[in-house]
């Protein structure tokens, strides 16, 4: 169970509560956070023992789940609110087939917590809520099947299901509860863990998988687990995915956390048995589209279950584009079944590798910082076989090129660009691979000129021809370049780099605008091509003369490990203004920065002030509990840093040297025992300036 303030967020569902009452925990003797899940993994590691252990486990012989499971989920966007209800159920199913969402693989629309009744029948039977259902369950699978699509239900193995209404659990039940799922046409089952009674977890999902192969009919068996027993290590014979983390949110820091989590799991995945890092979050609002994209992808490479989570009655175009690519859902389906292994991780740039069924690797160039990067491989170190030329598949832009063996994108902030790589005798007839970068992210002070600087740089074994480079500004503004922005062929292995100094008009509002850089230019054949980086440029204001507080200051970039970062208030929980007074040691703080850790908030200084100063420490909401290190950046320089302060802990005094920085981070991290009650505060922040 992972426990906020105020909040018990156990894996599988959220629900507010007054106190810890040791009721309501979903397992007797379940710590706050499991070591199996917040252990560290060593990125591109693998263990041996445990690869041997899987490649002899049995498999279920049913042939089910030979690819993940691809469909629906309803709980991230509707939690137990009345609109879930028999009309969403059937109006996702209409929506698969509208959007073009089955024909991309989709299969099953699922029913999460909260659809049964508080109390069993007279017989032991499960009761559907008949508000929620008034035809029954059995009415909304007919329907989903009529769709041509399947259907997936929800319990838990334990006596209550997770929600503190106390709907029924199937612990005790197995059989019978199997039986009515069977009977009503259930394809899918996901198998919660809350009020087990402490009773061994092997145990109760072994009864549960017996009970379904009893009934006769072919149900995909989901072990939301959450990881604490290390699922992916006997599993493979119980269930067809197990969960290997806690539940995620829809936030950049949660989804990267499991991310990171399940990584290192991909021996334990294959056809029939995957690793289940959680239900997508795509849509939901809580990140932007390039992390959406990222979300997705890492997704995808994992060989994650592809369960939607947003309301798709609500969902945008671009929601639906992403959610329906093609390309990336076909590296998800491979055949093949194998999970993506890192092959590399520096600094917060990831190289993901993913072996395909024809022999091919998906290449996956995740950025997890804050700032474009350059993330750069070979297909050689990608385990491809020696080629004069590749074919290169942009699978977000759905662009074919080829490549003499370099892979390499400048990568947006939060960004991921994934690659099919195939060693291919017609490499030539494909134009050749573009790259294009921005040395970094500009920032513009409204009215005063600011210098940037771009590459194009060329991948392949022919010419680039008459390429003309572009930097686009927003409406208004001034972009010029003051170096050559074109080329007659720029030959195999060369750079372009231009300047080019950009404007924004006087009065121009602080915020991010698009500054996509694009290259175009032609091949050896004549055929057009574009290469084009999606950049952004932030308008900046100067911190006034004097002590400013960050506070009262605009931010670049905020990210929070929980709910939003607060101005002048604890984080308190999940939503804006939750906070409280800021409070350390029992000394109060009108102004500071209240955040959970991890958390990162960065603020333009552009070379004006010379320190900066707090008093941090664990907000007292946390009582005693809680551990956290601060950290002050400068230009990507670490210039002070605490070491763990915990609840116990009373405010503790931080002096920073920032003279001629451009930019400040203010970092917080994990102690190390987990995010559990890591409500940090940055009291009385202020810049000298």
């Amino acid at each position: 169970m992972r426990v906020h303030i105020g909040t018990i967020h156990r894996r599988g569902h959220r629900r507010i509560v007054g106190a810890l009452s040791a009721a309501l925990l979903c397992t007797a003797g379940v710590t706050a956070l499991p070591a199996a899940a917040d252990a560290p993994h060593t990125p591109g590691t693998t263990d041996t023992a445990h690869t041997s252990r899987t490649a002899a486990a049995p498999r279920l012989p049913d042939g089910l789940a030979q690819t993940p499971p691809m469909g629906f989920n309803n709980w991230n966007s509707t939690h137990c609110r009345a609109e879930f209800n028999e009309e969403m159920v059937k109006g996702i199913a209409d929506l698969f087939l509208a959007k073009g969402l089955k024909d991309a693989g989709y299969q099953y629309v699922n029913l999460d917590d909260c659809w049964a009744l508080p109390t069993r029948d007279g017989n032991g039977k499960l009761v559907p809520d008949p508000r929620r259902f008034p035809h029954g369950i059995k009415a909304v699978a007919d329907y989903v099947h009529a769709k041509g699509l399947k259907f997936g239900i929800y319990t838990s193995a334990g006596i209550k299901t997770c929600n503190s209404a106390g709907f029924p659990g199937g612990l005790g039940h197995e059989r019978s509860d199997a039986q009515q799922f069977a009977d009503w046409g259930v394809d899918y089952l996901k198998y919660d863990n809350c009020n087990n009674l402490g009773v061994d977890a092997k145990q109760r999902y072994r009864t549960m998988r017996d009970a379904l192969k009893a009934t006769g009919r072919p149900i995909v068996y989901s072990i939301c687990e959450w990881g604490e027993n290390k699922p992916w290590e006997w599993a493979s014979d119980v269930g067809h995915l197990w969960r290997t983390t806690g539940d995620i949110s829809d936030s950049w820091s949660s989804m990267l956390g499991i991310a990171k989590q399940n990584l290192p799991l991909a021996p334990y995945a294959g056809p029939g048995h995957w690793n289940d890092p959680d239900m997508l979050e795509v849509g939901n609002g809580g990140m932007t589209d390039t992390e959406y994209r990222s979300h997705f992808s890492l997704w995808a490479m994992m060989s994650a279950p592809l369960l939607i989570g947003s309301d798709l009655r609500k969902a945008t175009p671009e929601t639906f584009e992403i959610l329906s690519n093609k390309d990336v859902i076909a590296v998800d389906q491979d055949a093949l079944g194998k999970q993506a292994t890192v092959l590399k991780s520096d600094s917060g740039r990831w190289t993901l590798v993913k072996q395909l069924a024809d022999g091919g690797r998906a290449v996956a160039l995740f950025n997890e910082t804050g700032q474009p990067q350059r993330i750069t491989t070979t297909a050689r170190d990608a385990g491809l076989p020696q080629s004069a030329g590749y074919r290169l598949r942009d699978l977000w832009q759905h662009r074919d090129t080829h490549t003499t063996g370099t892979i390499s994108a400048t990568v947006p902030a939060h960004g991921t660009t994934v690659f099919r790589v195939t060693a291919d005798k017609r490499w030539a007839s494909y134009p050749p691979a573009v790259e294009t970068g921005i040395d970094h992210a500009p920032l513009v002070e409204a009215g005063t000129p600011a210098a940037v600087r771009s590459t194009v740089r060329n991948l392949g074994g022919t010419p680039a021809s008459d390429l003309t480079v572009t930097l686009k500004a927003p409406q208004g503004w001034q972009s010029k370049a003051t170096t050559p922005a074109t080329a007659r062929a720029l030959a195999g292995g060369r750079t372009l780099t231009t300047s080019w100094r950009i404007t924004a008009p006087a009065g121009t509002a602080p915020g991010a605008y698009d500054l996509p850089l694009t290259a175009d230019y032609r091949a050896p054949n004549g055929e057009r091509a574009t290469a084009a980086l999606p950049d952004t440029a932030h308008v900046v204001v100067p911190p006034p003369a004097g002590t400013a507080y960050a506070a009262d200051l605009p931010w670049l970039t905020a990210a929070n490990g929980w709910g939003p970062v607060e101005r002048n208030s604890s984080v308190g929980e999940s939503d804006a203004g939750d906070g409280r007074p800021m409070s350390i040691g029992g000394t109060g703080f009108p102004k500071g920065l209240g955040v959970h850790a991890p958390s990162e908030v960065s603020f333009y200084t552009g070379g004006r002030c010379s320190a900066f100063s707090a008093r941090v420490g664990i907000d007292d909401e946390a009582g005693d509990r809680g551990s956290v290190r601060f950290e002050v950046w400068a230009d990507g320089r670490l210039v002070t840093s605490t070491g763990t302060l915990t609840g116990t802990d009373a405010a503790t005094a931080v002096s920073a040297p920032v003279t001629g920085a451009e930019t400040v981070r203010l970092v917080v991290t994990d102690g190390g025992d987990g995010i559990d009650y890591d409500h940090a505060d940055w009291g009385d922040a202020k810049f000298s300036c």
